[in-house]
């Protein structure tokens, strides 16, 4: 039955709603927009659409501080926009899924405010309170240089609250069985609108215990089966795509010993050392990463990544990995970010395109599910003048037309990119459409590969041994057929032999140019790979689809 887990083999895109499309003229990007964008989106191979958070929401922190979890935001547009444009993304066979940010609420929400009014109150214990200021109030901050404190005293409660993000966003007491429930509550809802599942922001956090002035935190993992069974009753193939940026160790209990867990979770560990990979052509870590995180249950699932809406977090590497990093793609100190990152889109940071194809070919040919950044597949730069994050949170670039074609608004909820090679006017989609060798046609190109090669997301895999240290060599294998993958991170070509003996591989065929490789006469294939090459193989012939079981 794997073939019927649909996740394993999507193409998801993540956008944010606000930078995407304006409609209306009013700056910000609504989900009329949106829907008038969805041909886009099905034209090149996109099945699955992630929404950041569009909620009613004073909007300090990108949308993540929500002050009403069953409506959409006014800036948006309606609940009718919202379900106009479900039904449009279902008429393409496009799938939702949506953030699901219950570890804190915004300040503003009624809880907080009903808690914060008294002791007694109906919401006090949704919240995480202390009447005296814990001893490691200013611990465990999650964006350090930014953020001063986890714990802040609000005069009307005259108590001190627990946040583990910035003082607005309150923690929800998830030890309340009543916070919990009115959860699933919030997962039936969207649920029944016809979202495909929900990405669990910050999912480590959800799961822990706070008591005030322990540095020891329980996780409480059996709060994630409490969700996937509900998930699983109310709708049977939707999702939870959890943001755990944990060690390896560490997965099994996200993903449950039995698979009873959360699907899938964003590979933070081998995306960090991808990186180090491209920085300096050392692929040790990488392929300890991949070792590392294998999976242990056909129904769990890796997303992989390249770039988020946040900063390339780095935390997971050494100091000498990251430091080698930023002084390759982060080299300036306003490119870096909470002393663990840099705050920059992928072309920007790479540089030239062989190795921004070098990085999303391997990415797609990874362990999991491919996770696309809106504007990625055209190459956009970022804006280093504005604040933090948004940096990397510019308006979709749709033509050179006023805006980029994103809003007719002489103001915006955040500038385009108007000046340097990765303005609006050198890099959009109108431009890339009609250039046969675009960035976005060579993106379709690879979305659709990706599609034909399930042996990606349902099969065995295996890294094999090339004479090459600067080459990574991925096999895989499904139901009689198979695929060989090769990635050159060196700034030089080089001739790759590999020996296919035991698999019987004797022929392979390259599923990006007209070429076959035969094997000699001692059974080895001699492939040629440029600087920073890469190359798609499967063996036998293309009639492999009449020999799968």
């Amino acid at each position: 039955m794997l073939e019927e887990l649909w996740y394993k083999n999507a193409i998801i895109y993540s956008l944010d709603l606000e930078t995407f499309m304006d409609l209306n003229g009013d700056g910000v990007g609504d989900f009329e927009g949106l829907a008038r964008r969805l041909d886009y989106l099905n034209a090149m191979g996109v099945d699955t659409v992630w929404l950041a958070p569009f909620q009613p929401s004073p909007n300090k922190d990108n949308g993540y501080d929500i002050s009403d979890y069953y409506g959409v935001d006014r800036r948006h547009g309606s609940s009718g926009n919202f379900v106009e444009f479900m039904h449009q993304a279902k008429k393409r066979g496009i799938k939702v899924i949506i953030d699901l940010v219950v570890n804190h609420t915004s300040d503003q929400h009624p809880w907080f405010q009903n808690a914060r009014s008294s002791e007694d109150s109906l919401h006090r214990d949704w919240y995480v309170w202390s009447k005296e200021r814990p001893d490691n109030w200013d611990e465990g901050m999650v964006f350090p240089g930014v953020q001063h404190s986890t714990w802040t005293f609000d005069k009307k409660a005259k108590a001190w609250y627990f946040h583990r993000f910035y003082e607005f966003q309150p923690d929800l007491n998830m030890d309340n069985p009543e916070v919990r429930e009115e959860i699933r509550r919030i997962m039936g809802f969207w649920l029944e609108l016809g979202v495909a599942g929900f990405r669990v922001d910050a999912v480590p956090f959800i799961i822990e215990s706070h008591d005030a002035g322990s540095k020891e935190h329980t996780l409480k993992f059996e709060y994630l089966t409490e969700m996937r069974r509900f998930l699983q009753w109310r709708r049977g193939d939707a999702i939870l795509l959890g943001e755990a940026n944990v060690l390896p160790e560490e997965n099994k209990k996200y993903f449950g010993e039995k698979g009873e867990g959360i699907q899938m979770m964003f590979n933070f560990y081998v995306n960090q050392r991808m990186f180090y990979a491209l920085a300096t052509g050392d692929l040790g870590p990488l392929r300890e990463a991949l070792e590392e995180t294998r999976t242990h249950h056909p129904g769990v699932q890796w997303a992989h990544f390249l770039r988020n809406h946040d900063e390339l977090d780095l935390g997971r590497l050494t100091e000498e990995q990251r430091q080698k990093v930023f002084a390759r793609f982060g080299p300036d100190e306003n490119m870096q970010l909470y002393e663990r990152g840099i705050r920059r889109r992928l072309s920007s940071m790479l540089g030239n395109r062989q190795q921004t194809e070098l990085a999303y070919s391997l990415m797609f040919s990874l362990p999991g599910t491919p996770v696309i950044r809106y504007g990625d597949e055209i190459g956009m730069g970022d804006d280093l003048s504005l604040k933090e994050r948004d940096a990397v949170r510019t308006p979709m670039q749709w033509s050179d037309e006023y805006q980029a074609g994103f809003s007719k608004n002489d103001k915006l909820v955040h500038p385009v990119i108007d000046e340097g090679p990765y303005s609006y006017h050198h890099v959009n989609v109108e431009m890339q459409r009609r250039e046969p060798n675009s960035n976005l046609n060579w993106m379709t190109a690879l979305i659709r590969l990706r599609q034909e090669c399930t042996e990606i997301g349902w099969g065995e895999w295996q890294i094999l041994e090339t004479n090459k240290p600067g080459v990574l060599c991925m096999h895989y294998s499904w139901q009689g057929s198979s695929l060989i993958i090769l990635h050159n991170f060196d700034e030089k070509a080089h001739e790759i032999i590999l020996n296919l003996k035991q698999e019987k591989e004797e022929k392979l065929v390259d599923l990006m140019v007209n070429y076959e490789s035969k094997t000699d006469d001692k059974g080895k294939h001699y492939i040629t790979l440029d600087a920073y090459g890469y190359r798609w193989f499967r063996a036998g012939d293309l009639s492999h689809l009449l020999k799968k079981s």
